[in-house]
């Protein structure tokens, strides 16, 4: 009997840690849910029942037209098209340009590989603001200011040291005796980095998407600044449109708001699994 008590005993003893822990995450989880249940308490309220209560209070009359009407008449959905199309574009095609990067500075051994991947870096040591008016002169030169082309190549440009960063770190984890085995097999280098390098490395890149997606969908200075016409703003510089002159429909601007963070949680549910791993081995690398 006693040892039926002190196995007990020990059963509890055990568990309590987790219960400790699920009990902490739960409370975190609650206290960062919060911001978005007032958010969504602010979307469904009118101009009049906003200002009338807190922001914490249930909407007293439920106001769903604010969902439509931030869709249509304020844009939304022309926003978040515009948004889709450049981070369509821009989030893989950067990957792609940063793993050839990757590749040629892991597993091609030639002198200058060092000092090269030291330049990359020296893109996340410059201030943003400084390359400001540079980068309007060269736009303007090209004829790429308002234009998504334009946006997409300075996001391409901009996210390539991060990229490199992340996927050299990985890229340097996987062994050489894989690429040694895949040339016996009369595989070519662009081969190894398709057939073998890149499949490896899938966890880095699930990575990269959440991060390269969430920085290109939330990105603010550049699209306003270069980006002048409404019908090819972004969600960020769209939502600007929901400030007036003399006062702002916070429920027009809340209901925006919701629908932008609607694909940030998507992509990151799909790739979430690959995240923490992705990140261990590039900082192992």
């Amino acid at each position: 009997m006693t040892l039926q008590k002190s196995n007990a005993i020990g059963r509890v003893r055990s568990r309590t840690p987790v219960i400790v822990s699920y009990f902490f995450l739960i409370v975190f989880s609650f206290i960062w849910l919060l911001p978005i249940v007032f958010m969504a308490f602010t979307a469904l309220k009118s101009p009049a029942d906003f200002f009338s209560g807190a922001f914490y209070e249930m909407p007293k009359t439920i106001k769903w037209s604010n969902f439509t009407e931030a869709w249509t008449a304020g844009k939304m959905g022309l926003f978040m098209k515009n948004s889709f199309s450049i981070s369509l574009i821009k989030v893989p095609l950067g990957i792609f340009i940063a793993s050839l990067a990757a590749f040629a500075l892991t597993r091609q051994n030639y002198r200058w590989s060092n000092s090269t991947f030291s330049f990359f870096l020296t893109g996340m040591m410059i201030p943003f603001q400084a390359t400001l008016i540079p980068l309007n002169l060269m736009l303007s030169k090209t004829g790429l200011i308002d234009t998504h082309t334009g946006l997409i190549i300075l996001y391409i440009g901009f996210g390539l040291p991060f990229a490199i960063l992340v996927l050299r770190g990985f890229f340097r984890s996987i062994p050489r005796e894989l690429d040694e085995a895949a040339k016996m097999d009369g595989c070519s280098d662009f081969g190894i980095y398709w057939r073998i390098i890149m499949p490896i490395a899938m966890p880095a890149v699930a990575t990269l998407v959440i991060l390269d997606f969430l920085h290109t969908w939330n990105e603010f200075l550049l699209a306003q600044i270069f980006i002048i016409s409404d019908e090819l703003r972004t969600v960020p510089s769209g939502l600007m449109n929901f400030k007036g002159e003399y006062g702002t429909n916070y429920g027009l601007l809340n209901a925006g708001v919701l629908f932008s963070v609607i694909p940030i949680f998507t992509v990151y549910l799909l790739f979430q699994k690959f995240f923490v791993s992705g990140l261990s081995g590039s900082v192992k690398g």
